[in-house]
């Protein structure tokens, strides 16, 4: 482990593509982790593979399990042979490729699946591949879920006050950080969806479009409020932390039965996003007001759905009186902060530190996360 230097993966449940981060950590005196962000790579899926995985997270034979497992394992090792040439690292000097994969199904308090073969990828890239992270922590009781909020306290946390760090992926999910990175006191739950809603909305609404581009929809039109409010009524929005949730609930029925309602109202295309981008943002915001006591100022926003600017200015509307910043003010590009996590956790994995934050997951206490596959 002389160089530091591992590759992060990841495939979130926003099904729009593989980020892929190159990053090297130092070890600071203080217990925080120094990091270096060397490259960043998305390699978008096409509509076919997109097709495959969300017909995957719906249901499927063992046959096609079998093959998108080890076709996602090629698609990821493409990603990570494509950032490792963009960073101009010597593969000798790269510790490990930290792969997440792509959760398939996610059961809190039994059972969570992610796929995406690491054989495949050690075989490709000729480097040890650490992945299946989430599953030891499910082991030992706990959510499996949120797992970045240890990034989030040892890389992103302020030198003086309480941070909130929001991801809006295809699930949203918020890390409250005391200062100094310290890991006692941090907690993190998923506050709901990301843009999972507003993404699968636009797709059936306007098949032409893969997301709200610039939020342009959105903001042509205007909620409706009451199936918002009715929408927010939903148990798990009032569920005490730790705890989490995923297409499983936020699916393609979710999706019909929004937009079915919506329509209902007598709303436009641009009335039926504009609903799904305001029960995010209330989602957001209501979980700050029911479940954030600590002194937190300051929101810092990363993920696809910070490119959304109608979703940007509804959460920081929704979550006042916290200020609302994109993560990329403070940090590096948002967009590699999950790469980069799970980068984190293949170091912490190959140093043989634990990985998860039982305040987040309720797991019975620190665990090693992931598995290893030698090259």
């Amino acid at each position: 482990m002389s160089s530091g230097v591992v590759v992060g993966l990841m495939s979130g449940t926003s099904l729009d593509g593989i980020s892929a981060a190159v990053a090297r950590f130092t070890d600071a005196t203080d217990g925080r982790i120094d990091v270096d962000l060397l490259a960043y790579h998305s390699r978008a899926y096409t509509p076919a593979e997109r097709t495959r995985l969300t017909a995957a997270l719906g249901g499927g034979t063992p046959a096609e399990y079998c093959r998108v497992n080890f076709d996602l394992g090629a698609w990821l090792a493409d990603a990570a042979i494509q950032v490792m040439a963009e960073a101009g690292v010597a593969r000798s000097d790269i510790a490990a490729i930290a792969s997440h994969g792509q959760t398939i199904w996610h059961e809190p308090g039994h059972s969570t699946w992610q796929t995406g073969e690491s054989a495949v990828i050690a075989e490709r890239t000729g480097i040890d591949v650490i992945s299946d992270f989430r599953v030891r922590d499910v082991a030992a009781a706990g959510q499996g879920a949120p797992l970045v909020p240890i990034a989030d306290a040892m890389l992103f946390s302020s030198a003086g006050d309480w941070r909130g760090l929001q991801n809006l992926g295809g699930i949203g999910n918020i890390t409250v950080v005391p200062p100094h990175g310290q890991i006692d006191g941090v907690r993190a739950f998923d506050t709901g969806p990301g843009v999972a809603v507003i993404d699968g909305v636009t797709r059936v609404v306007r098949p032409d479009l893969p997301y709200d581009v610039d939020g342009q929809l959105a903001r042509a039109g205007r909620p409706v409020t009451k199936l918002v409010t009715e929408l927010m009524a939903h148990p798990y929005f009032g569920m005490e932390p730790p705890k989490s949730t995923g297409r499983e609930l936020f699916n393609s029925d979710y999706v019909q039965k929004l937009i079915s309602a919506a329509r209902s109202a007598g709303a436009s295309d641009e009335d039926v996003i504009a609903t799904a981008v305001q029960l995010t943002a209330e989602s957001v915001g209501d979980a700050y007001r029911r479940f954030i006591p600590e002194p937190v100022s300051e929101v810092l926003v990363s993920g696809g759905g910070a490119r959304n600017p109608a979703l940007f200015d509804a959460i920081s509307k929704a979550a006042a009186p916290m200020v609302v910043r994109h993560f990329d003010e403070v940090f590096f590009d948002g967009e590699a902060k999950e790469a980069v996590a799970f980068a984190l956790l293949g170091y912490l994995h190959v140093t043989k530190r634990p990985g998860n934050v039982p305040s987040a997951t309720g797991a019975r206490g620190q665990r090693i996360l992931g598995k290893r596959t030698p090259a």
